[in-house]
């Protein structure tokens, strides 16, 4: 196992570059992909890093000739012979096929565009522009560069001693946190936390503990290349990006008001199984499941991202009853800010009502609260998304009201054609 304190003490970034190859990223960014390569690959889209903790000035602690310097690494990767195999010839939910011969075709070739960086203020303005299915792979290599920048910045002036009992409080963290899980009679868990993690060695640790400490019940990793060298389940789905963008390049309130529901239409068309997860919370969960489709119900789960868990939980359950579909034969998969309490909690309320999954993020690969000075490695909210298609401002309203992104108007515009009134704001950790 690999000494990742002795590692981050001498670490050349040639030998650990933050991201080493174009599948360390999210299992999920490369499904949507597929199915933007197949259906949009004339739209084109904007993402930008957004930091939602402006209290921690990114651009005073990460040097920007390092940032650079990452980011042109990354245009640099090519997808390898294994991984393609990997993905031509795998078995992904059951499936040996999940991706087409002309997608990974596509990937073999693919490198990633151009970026523009530049400094505002204390912050780091950091754009992809350009073809939907090419821009959107930067999300996730995005925030993973991002986020250990700041955490080797953090730790370069820790001597080997220092370092060495950090990351022993931080596994043992980590262990204690297995060991309450393992108790919870029929728990499913993946990791799920790519986007903001301390690093990749680290998440690589934390899925091999969750591997000997859970056992069948941890289903897998969010993160492709782990799962291919750790022989374990890649797990993910779909996310809020595929709805904010056919909702800002329809025409009209009424095409507006189907986007999220023409979203789940191609996507069956692509996937089956369990791939079939409903993420209901773009525009308001309530609106969204008082106006779905009846089809929309013989679908195998929701995924919950938002708004009181517990409420939200409940709210799924009584629209699948309302749809006439039986909730024990459902999966609800809880994936907003968790940590071991919250599903200790959670699994404590639903375990006999649905088959429930928790995909567990930053609070699983970047949880070191409290164990550097002045908070310094304390996690925080940062997200890169989708802020416009096509020239049209993106907009995400969310069921928690400090989650909502976009202009202004169009967000007026957006409660307005989905009816969402009133929310309950509450605070975004991660």
């Amino acid at each position: 196992m690999t000494d990742i304190a002795t590692r981050v003490y001498s670490h050349n970034w040639k030998i650990d570059p933050i991201v080493r190859s174009v599948i360390d990223t999210d299992f999920y960014k490369l499904l949507m992909a597929q199915s933007i390569f197949r259906r949009h690959r004339d739209t084109n889209v904007k993402f930008s890093l957004i930091n939602r903790s402006t209290r921690v000035p990114l651009a005073d602690i990460i040097d920007e000739a390092e940032l650079r310097e990452q980011l042109d690494h990354i245009r640099t990767l090519k997808l390898s012979r294994g991984e393609s195999t990997w993905l031509r010839g795998n078995t992904f939910y059951g499936e040996r096929y999940m991706f087409s011969s002309d997608f990974v075709a596509w990937l073999e070739e693919f490198q990633f565009p151009a970026y523009q960086l530049e400094r505002k203020g204390d912050q780091y303005e950091l754009t992809f522009e350009g073809s939907w299915v090419e821009a959107t792979m930067w999300e996730i290599p995005a925030l993973a560069v991002i986020m250990e920048l700041y955490s080797r910045s953090v730790l370069k002036n820790m001597g080997k001693f220092e370092l060495q009992v950090l990351y022993a409080q931080g596994m043992t963290r980590v262990w204690e946190k297995i060991r309450r899980l393992k108790a919870l009679d029929g728990v499913r868990i993946a990791d799920f936390g790519t986007r903001r993690r301390h690093g990749f060695l680290w998440q690589d640790w934390c899925v091999q503990a969750m591997m000997e400490g859970l056992g069948e019940k941890f289903v897998g990793t969010s993160n492709c290349l782990i799962a291919l060298r750790r022989e374990v389940e890649a797990i993910g789905t779909n996310a809020h990006e595929l709805p904010m963008v056919y909702a800002a390049t329809a025409h009209g309130d009424a095409a507006l008001a189907a986007a999220p529901y023409a979203v789940f239409e191609d996507w069956q068309k692509d996937y089956a199984g369990n791939l079939l997860i409903i993420l209901p919370d773009t525009y308001g969960s309530q609106g969204f499941f008082d106006n779905a489709p009846d089809w929309l119900a013989g679908w195998t789960g929701v995924r919950v991202d938002s708004g009181n868990p517990i409420e939200a939980g409940e709210m799924v359950i009584e629209w699948w009853k309302s749809r006439g579909q039986h909730p024990r034969e459902k999966l609800m998969i809880f994936s907003d800010g968790l940590d071991v309490d919250v599903i200790e909690t959670l699994h404590g309320h639903f375990k006999d009502r649905v088959n429930l999954a928790f995909g567990w993020g930053t609070l699983l690969t970047n949880d070191f609260r409290g164990l550097a000075p002045d908070g310094g490695l304390d996690p925080f909210s940062l997200v890169c998304k989708v802020v416009s298609a096509n020239g049209n401002s993106t907009v995400k309203l969310s069921d928690n009201p400090n989650k909502a992104m976009g202009d202004p108007a169009e967000i007026a515009r957006y409660k307005r054609v989905f009816g969402v009134g009133e929310q309950e704001a509450a605070d975004v950790v991660v």
